[in-house]
């Protein structure tokens, strides 16, 4: 990120509130902090945008072409780069995204300790889920969750958009203390060999939501395994209208709500499964 600072000019001591920095073409950079923002002088072009984008990549856009189709890549330090342009499509579906007009870049930051009162809620060997709209703290939650239990419990950590432990060059970024990092894996395939191979005592991933996650979380709790993972839900109505999200939510013991992006990692109400339809 030093370098990324340098060549957008911004000042050090900015650098250590930031939680964003918004990028488009024919724009001035925009700087977020604590929720507020500051635009910045000058106007980025598009050869300007270009060159930070390789810089992002490490002078290598092929080596991420993986992360680029998914929207977004990882940077050094467990920053993440999400990523606005052309769409170009496959088979599979999005096998590209070229002419990048814009780039928004969330800083990662680690609060160590922040999920204390959230561990108070963790029954032994039980599932809990964490709800929250965008930019709540779901992430650093769950981060700081795989450091603590770990000092106790078998974690295998599911990365599969690299946010958690932003493993990179096959080193952990972030500090997820002794938990077992799977990187990249998808839900499915991660889930199957962590049961399979590593006898975790607890799973813990981020957003789920899908048919095939369901499915997932249900044989990794048959296997006898506590299951810790997040979705991206505001309040309850929000669960209760994901079809398959309100399949999966059987196999939590415990449902936490968090407050909004300005009152980050807040808890605003921890309940049971069956609170959910009172």
């Amino acid at each position: 990120m030093k370098r990324i600072y340098e060549k957008l000019h911004i000042p050090p001591q900015k650098r250590t509130s930031l939680t964003e920095i918004r990028l488009r073409v024919n724009k001035p950079v925009v700087l977020v902090s604590g929720g507020r923002t500051e635009i910045l002088s000058g106007i980025i072009t598009k050869n300007n945008l270009a060159d930070l984008f390789a810089l992002m990549c490490g002078y290598s856009v092929y080596s991420k072409q993986n992360e680029i189709k998914n929207g977004y890549i990882t940077l050094k330090g467990g920053h993440r780069a999400g990523i606005c342009g052309t769409a170009v499509y496959g088979d599979e579906g999005v096998i590209n995204i070229r002419d990048i007009s814009a780039v928004n870049i969330r800083i990662a930051r680690e609060y160590i300790g922040c999920s204390n009162e959230l561990l108070r809620k963790v029954k032994p060997g039980k599932g809990m889920l964490i709800c929250g709209a965008p930019c709540s703290g779901k992430t650093t939650l769950l981060r700081d969750t795989a450091r603590s239990l770990s000092n106790k419990y078998k974690i295998a950590l599911i990365d599969t958009r690299g946010e958690i432990a932003s493993v990179y060059q096959g080193e952990n970024q972030l500090d997820v203390g002794d938990s077992f990092v799977l990187d990249g894996y998808n839900k499915s395939d991660g889930f199957d060999h962590s049961v399979r191979c590593l006898s975790p005592d607890y799973i813990i991933c981020d957003e789920i939501g899908t048919a095939e996650d369901s499915a997932s979380v249900l044989n990794a709790v048959n296997s006898g395994v506590g299951v810790i993972a997040s979705a991206h839900c505001a309040d309850k109505q929000e669960v209760l209208a994901k079809p398959f999200l309100r399949e999966t939510l059987r196999f939590f013991d415990t449902i936490v709500f968090l407050g909004n992006r300005h009152n980050t990692g807040h808890i605003t109400e921890a309940i049971s499964y069956d609170e959910l339809f009172v």
